[in-house]
């Protein structure tokens, strides 16, 4: 068994994510964790919570990569999110959306390992102002 190294910038940024309510980009976990770490850290840590099954990426509509939790420990080798992203074309959250899993149908000579559902929108919030 591989062992899980945990350094403070790891814990700190875990701690970011878990926390928010919504997906966060590396640029937003910059800003929240300031001078405790470089970017490349932040990368690299990002990366390795992603490994480990401890937070899952999302692409928005504009190809920024955003971060989010899993809810429940993914494996190391495959994150298993059946539930789809919201983006907000205003404010540009991006929310993950547990309660409505999609139905992915392919035909019988593709294998699914993966799916990556974003819808485009606008947020409560912003529909307020």
């Amino acid at each position: 068994m591989k062992q899980i190294r945990n350094t403070h910038a790891k814990t700190e940024i875990l701690n970011i994510i878990n926390n928010s309510e919504v997906a966060l980009s590396h640029a937003d976990i910059q800003k929240k964790i300031g001078d405790m770490c470089n970017r490349v850290t932040i990368y690299r840590v990002l990366e390795r919570l992603e490994k480990e099954g401890n937070i899952h990426k999302i692409t928005n509509v504009d190809g920024v990569v955003n971060f989010a939790k899993c809810d429940h420990i993914c494996q190391t080798d495959h994150h298993t999110h059946d539930h789809i992203h919201f983006n907000c074309e205003k404010c540009k959250t991006m929310i993950c959306i547990e309660n409505i899993a999609p139905a992915i149908s392919l035909p019988e000579d593709f294998t699914v390992s993966s799916y990556n559902l974003v819808i485009s929108g606008i947020c409560p919030k912003c529909q307020n102002l």
